[in-house]
């Protein structure tokens, strides 16, 4: 019993590291393949539409926002508005 619990436990320190590297690679990548967007920018961080007029609203922490736009996106969207809907 105890050489299978110490298996594993072997297993297990091999491969959460394998894990937490795959994710930090995933994040990276994903945040280049969006970052390179020619016609969009990426805002990251928690921001929140405004409410309609049924209470409903978006929270996000990655947008993806038209560069046109992107001047007046952080008057429209932004951290202040989840602090009124939450």
């Amino acid at each position: 019993m105890y050489i299978i619990e110490t298996s594993l436990q072997h297993l297990m320190v091999k491969i959460i590291p394998y894990i937490d590297n795959m994710k930090t690679l995933s994040i990276l990548c994903l945040f280049l393949i969006l970052a390179n967007c020619s016609a969009h920018g990426v805002k990251v961080g928690k921001r929140c539409t405004t409410p309609t007029a049924d209470g409903s609203f978006e929270k996000s922490f990655v947008w993806i926002v038209d560069k046109t736009t992107l001047k007046t996106f952080d008057a429209k969207i932004n951290k202040e508005n989840c602090l009124k809907n939450s």
